[in-house]
């Protein structure tokens, strides 16, 4: 009796707007594959209408993956060649495949990726912020508390820091950034990444806090925010050194462009060289 072909799971990156970005590796695969996994059939199913391409579809989403894994598994170890896709971008990249992925390995099967498009390094390669580092951090907890105690506990990251957020949480969460990780701290909202009305928007967190509440535009469509890492703090013994030149500034600046320019200088947090500027501030 012939030994069973082994079957392969493929995790295919599909567009995350504009259609011609689907590679010409990733139609062939979902042109021949078995069938397909997908995070929504009907929406798979509208991407490979326009291709052209007919497969059979199975739906694969956060409701049912634990259930379903175990079923496609069945499938790949008898030979089956399924093609692993989500909504937009990279299967399991906060979306769903990751437990699919896990029971798949587990059971030996070979898993390939045919990459392609991802939001998070889509806005990342265009904010303008250092890439050499970075955290990406998916979506924030919609819970305002949650999501607060998150940021706060990525205050002094020093990589820069990639989030997901939905258009109706995007303002909370910007005012929520600013409080927590600095007003000044230079940040980027990249929107409808590939789509006819893509949109970046630069500046500091502060200021993009007032952007989103006052520009409806801001709250459209899929958006990325990426925000610059934590600057290193003050080594230790230049307290001293960051005192006389707080000092200096304050003398000829007001207080809050003193402690920004003094941070600048000294490689510091902005927030951190202005609490210490406003100890140092003489009482009236």
């Amino acid at each position: 009796m012939a030994n069973t072909p082994a079957g392969r799971l493929y995790v295919v990156a599909t567009p995350i707007g504009n259609l011609a970005d689907l590679s010409p590796r990733a139609r062939a695969m979902l042109e021949s594959c078995t069938l397909i996994a997908a995070e929504d059939t009907r929406h798979t199913g509208a991407m490979l209408r326009h291709f052209g391409i007919s497969r059979p579809l199975v739906a694969l989403h956060d409701h049912n993956e634990q259930q379903r894994a175990p079923e496609l598994v069945r499938e790949l170890s008898r030979g089956a060649q399924i093609a692993l896709v989500s909504d937009a971008g990279t299967p399991a990249i906060s979306d769903p495949g990751y437990d699919l992925v896990c029971a798949a390995a587990a059971a030996g099967i070979e898993i390939l990726a045919i990459p392609g498009p991802c939001a998070a390094v889509a806005a990342l390669s265009i904010a303008a912020l250092p890439t050499d580092r970075f955290c990406f951090e998916g979506f924030l907890p919609a819970r305002g508390a949650a999501r607060r105690a998150r940021l706060e506990a990525l205050r002094d990251e020093a990589r820069t820091l990639v989030f997901y957020e939905s258009p109706h949480r995007v303002e909370e969460m910007l005012e929520d950034c600013s409080e927590a990780l600095g007003a000044e701290r230079a940040a980027a909202a990249a929107r409808e990444i590939t789509k006819l009305h893509e949109t970046v928007y630069r500046g500091t967190l502060g200021a993009l806090a007032v952007r989103a509440r006052g520009d409806p535009d801001f709250r459209r469509g899929e958006i990325v925010v990426v925000v610059a890492g934590a600057a290193p703090a003050p080594a230790t013994g230049a307290a001293d050194v960051l005192d006389r030149l707080l000092g200096i500034l304050m003398a000829e600046l007001p207080l809050k462009q003193a402690a920004r320019l003094a941070a600048r200088i000294a490689g510091a947090r902005d927030n951190e060289v202005y609490k210490r500027a406003l100890k140092l501030k003489p009482q009236d």
